[in-house]
């Protein structure tokens, strides 16, 4: 959300990046290989033949392999590229994006996933499904989080990944990317989430160390942080003009507040009032509400360990001010004329593109610093982020379309069919993936990735606002929710689309969309449009009947701890499901050798001394004490009721609430320093 990418000329090729040698080539080769075989390790050794087991990896993660998923998951190569890219345009302040996650993880590990797992979700549309009751919310908010993952999410990992790889390795986009998905859907498809996890703690590991590596390197050869503090000041491209056109000077030159993160409120690119009350809303969605990162927490062992995993994670992110962010300023110091090109034939020459180069700027440091073998840890750990990010939005959407989509399309759908579906899912997913490469390629890039910061910037603030309400208010409604959601996302939309047709914004030209829609900086749209959404789904809620609390109990933060039962309001739907699920699976019958060998493969063949599903569960109960009443079928039998255990031992309470303090306070002391 913090850059523009410019297209890599395919005249730069492996030799002139110095990428051609066996030994940079084999280490990128084992670790394909140690990947795949993890994941396929993982996939055998798991059980994936029910929802829980598939999406959830049964609810039985480590708070090691979580937090470490949590990591991986959101460094992309799109981080790597931009982040490094924004720290050579304008200094440190893209930073606060990664030290705004502590804060967020806390709230996620502490507030929202305690009241998702009470719940009994699976998807956080489900959650809305349950709270307000009805499905117009969870099937809009599902579609949505499907196209952000399709146009933004998988488009940006797509396109800085494919791009870097033809760029230091010379090769066609396609062969790189039909060879990465390969890899990525084998184990995805077959060992569902559970592989995804094991194989994201390996490339967590994997990106710590390479990022790491190449911080010592630049550091090393800039002279230290000393240095770079007085010299990147002074890096300035040695051409500023051509024939008679002459750069603005602040298109070239560094930022004086470059090693500030809270900037003027009026002439800063990151303005400090966006920093404060913009970003936490724009992380308050990613962290706390989106599919990918509270799927990690519902499928924790317990509290102790969901928090644990949120205060690792968090512990992480303050790591990429160093390893990312301050080695694209190095770049810019030790490549000065490529990373900070201004003129256009410069910058055609260096990237092949006529307006900036700065995305090049962690490339340049990876061919022109790394020894042999370092490199092609450094590549890999590029390839580690990549197959993270998809692996994971595939996993995520392919939850989300199963359970919040095809159930509304087939609510008598039986646990089989929805394995069926999900993987399927994640096939198409992976073809329209391969489509998307060229469909980027055609297209402008800047303006492409211009659009795709739009994106979150303008559409997420009402989803926000709808997770906050829903677990801080129990007065919201289900029309105040519906109608607030509609009413940003026409908003956000609104003036999404009048950016993008007036074109991006450059140093060098101004794009002619009206100021009073495009002149307020995004951060600050994010505020006003959020705020926007608040008043919009409260002046509708009180305007229309509250909801009991019988149906709220367990659903929200004031009735948290309430132990009386809870009358769902979406009881009919997982009541026609359980019904279906009772009912012998549509798969069974006759099945050739190939279909048994296939169900093996997939996790789906019957296994002896399986527990009863919650349909037998609920006929045993009945043979031995009576048909249950229908109060308590609809609170203890039915899909996502039943009480999720959120108890923990004092010691390991005590434990992660004292590492989530020393996060929070850590994270406050790095702001104080780099104010």
């Amino acid at each position: 959300m913090y850059f523009a990418w410019s297209g890599i000329d395919s005249n730069w090729t492996a030799a002139d990046s110095g990428i051609n040698n066996a030994v940079d080539i084999l280490v990128m080769v084992l670790y394909l290989l140690l990947v795949l075989g993890i994941g396929l390790w993982a996939m055998l050794s798991s059980s994936r033949g029910t929802v829980e087991d598939f999406f959830l990896a049964g609810r039985n993660l480590s708070w090691w392999l979580t937090g470490a998923s949590l990591f991986a998951s959101n460094i992309g190569t799109s981080h790597f590229m931009g982040l490094a890219g924004s720290g050579a345009t304008s200094g440190i302040a893209v930073g606060a994006f990664e030290w705004n996650a502590p804060f967020l993880l806390c709230v996620l590990g502490w507030i929202f996933s305690p009241i998702y797992i009470k719940a009994g979700v699976v998807t956080t549309p489900e959650y809305l499904r349950k709270r307000f009751g009805g499905c117009r919310i969870q099937l809009l908010l599902a579609i949505l989080y499907l196209l952000l993952y399709m146009f933004h999410k998988i488009s940006m990992e797509i396109c800085t990944g494919a791009l870097f790889m033809r760029l230091v390795l010379g090769l066609d986009v396609y062969v790189i990317t039909i060879a990465l998905l390969t890899i990525t859907g084998i184990y995805t498809v077959t060992g569902g989430f559970a592989a995804v996890v094991y194989t994201d703690t390996l490339h967590a590991g994997v990106m710590i160390l390479g990022s790491v590596l190449l911080m010592g390197f630049a550091f090393k050869e800039v002279g230290g942080y000393q240095e770079l503090l007085h010299k990147y000041l002074n890096a300035k491209p040695s051409i500023t003009q051509e024939g008679n056109w002459t750069a603005k000077p602040e298109c070239y030159l560094p930022r004086l507040d470059s090693f500030h993160i809270y900037r003027d409120p009026v002439t800063g690119d990151f303005p400090w009032p966006g920093v404060v009350f913009g970003m936490p809303i724009l992380s308050l969605y990613y962290w706390c509400t989106d599919q990918i990162f509270v799927q990690r927490c519902l499928a924790g062992k317990n509290m102790s360990h969901v928090k644990g995993s949120c205060a690792l994670c968090g512990y992480l992110k303050l790591l990429p001010m160093f390893s990312i962010v301050m080695p694209g300023m190095i770049s810019r110091i030790l490549y000065t004329d490529k990373v900070a090109c201004v003129t256009p034939s410069e910058c055609e020459k260096y990237c092949g593109d006529g307006t900036t180069c700065s995305p090049i700027a962690y490339s340049v440091l990876i061919v022109g610093l790394l020894p042999k073998g370092a490199r092609g840890l450094m590549l890999s750990t590029l390839w580690a982020s990549l197959m993270s990010s998809l692996t994971s939005v595939f996993n995520s959407a392919s939850a989300l379309f199963t359970l919040d989509i095809y159930t509304q399309i087939r609510p008598t759908a039986t646990e089989k069919e929805l394995m069926v579906t999900g993987r399927f899912f994640v096939i198409i997913l992976l073809a329209l993936t391969t489509i998307w490469v060229h469909v980027v390629q055609m297209g402008h890039s800047e303006q492409l990735f211009d659009y795709m910061q739009a994106v979150m910037s303008y559409l997420v603030p009402p989803t926000a606002a709808i997770f906050l309400l829903a677990i801080f208010c129990k007065r919201v409604t289900e029309q105040g929710a519906f109608w607030g959601l509609i009413g940003g996302l026409l908003i956000g939309f609104i003036r999404m689309v009048s950016e993008f047709v007036h074109g991006p914004h450059t140093c060098s030209a101004k794009n002619k969309c009206p100021p009073i829609i495009c002149g307020v900086h995004y951060l600050y749209f994010t505020i006003f449009l959020f705020v926007v959404s608040l008043f919009i789904i409260l002046g509708i809620s009180l305007f229309t009947d509250p909801i009991p609390d019988k149906h709220l109990h367990r659903l929200c933060w004031s009735l948290r701890n309430s132990e009386e039962e809870r009358v769902d309001l979406d009881a009919e739907i997982p009541g026609r499901r359980h019904a279906a699920r009772a009912q012998p699976d549509f798969f069974m019958g006759p099945q050739r050798c190939l279909w048994d060998a296939l169900d093996v493969f997939c996790g789906l063949e019957p296994k002896p001394g399986s527990r009863l599903a919650p349909e037998k569960a609920t006929t045993e109960k009945v043979k031995k004490h009576g048909a249950p009443s229908e109060e308590t079928e609809r609170s203890d039998t039915r899909e996502g009721t039943k009480r999720h255990d959120t108890s923990e031992s004092p010691f390991w309470r005590k434990a992660v609430n004292v590492s989530g303090f020393l996060l929070i306070l850590i994270t406050v002391l790095c702001h104080i320093i780099f104010h």
